[in-house]
């Protein structure tokens, strides 16, 4: 038995699990001439709702505790 499609995903539906589950993007960019490091760049990036943040513990910083009666 093979896997089927139930149909096409949507960008909601993108956007939906993107929230749900998280998106970190990580990057490291160095520009060097003749060995020598001139230029580092860096990137962090984090998309997420604010309740997955916290689980991975991305938003204690801005937060501080998270609300007891949020739900």
């Amino acid at each position: 038995m093979e896997p089927t499609r139930q149909g096409r995903a949507t960008l909601v539906d993108l956007l939906d699990r993107v929230l749900d589950k998280g998106l970190v993007i990580n990057a490291d960019i160095i520009i060097s001439l003749a060995g020598i490091p001139l230029i580092a760049v860096e990137l962090r990036a984090a998309v997420a709702s604010v309740e997955t943040m916290w689980e991975y513990g991305l938003m204690r910083d801005f937060i501080g505790e998270y609300p007891k009666d949020s739900k």
